[in-house]
C-alpha cells in the first residue's frame, strides 16, 4: 500500500524545536521529490520545505529557512522536519508530501505536484 505516516506534532513553547517524521511505504518509496507543507484554518495550504531525493537538495520558504531543516534518513524512507526556534506563527497542521515525477523551476512548491499526502499533524507553539 503507498502511503505517508506522519509522527512528532504536538505541543512546544516558543523558542522551542519539534521533530516531525514522515514515513513512506510501497510507490511512495520511489519519490522525486518529498515535501512538507502547512495549513492553518481558513487559509490556504502552505510551503514549507522540499527535498529532492536522488541529491538530498533542499529549499525553503523564506518564512521557515535558517529555522527548519529537511532531511531523509540513509534508507531514504523516513523525511524529518526539524524545527527550531519555533513562533507563534509555525502553529498549523503540517502534512508531509511525496511527488513521483520532475517539475520544472519552482513548480514543486505548489500543491498539485504533489501525488500522494500524509494524514497531517498538529503542531501549536505556545507562549
Amino acid at each position: 500500500q503507498s502511503q505517508l505516516v506522519e509522527s512528532g506534532g504536538g505541543l512546544v513553547q516558543a523558542g522551542g524545536s519539534l521533530r516531525l517524521s514522515c514515513a513512506a511505504s510501497g510507490r511512495t518509496l520511489r519519490s522525486y521529490r518529498m515535501g512538507w507543507f502547512r495549513q492553518v484554518p481558513g487559509k490556504e495550504r502552505e510551503f514549507v520545505a522540499a527535498i529532492r531525493v536522488s541529491d538530498e537538495r533542499t529549499d525553503y520558504s523564506d518564512s521557515v529557512k535558517g529555522r527548519f531543516t529537511i532531511s531523509l534518513d540513509n534508507a531514504k524512507i523516513t523525511m524529518y522536519l526539524q524545527m527550531t526556534s519555533l513562533k507563534l506563527e509555525d502553529t498549523a497542521v503540517y502534512y508531509c508530501a511525496a511527488s513521483l515525477s520532475f517539475q520544472p523551476g519552482t513548480a514543486y512548491r505548489r500543491i498539485e505536484a504533489y501525488d500522494y499526502w500524509g494524514q497531517g499533524t498538529q503542531v501549536t507553539v505556545s507562549s
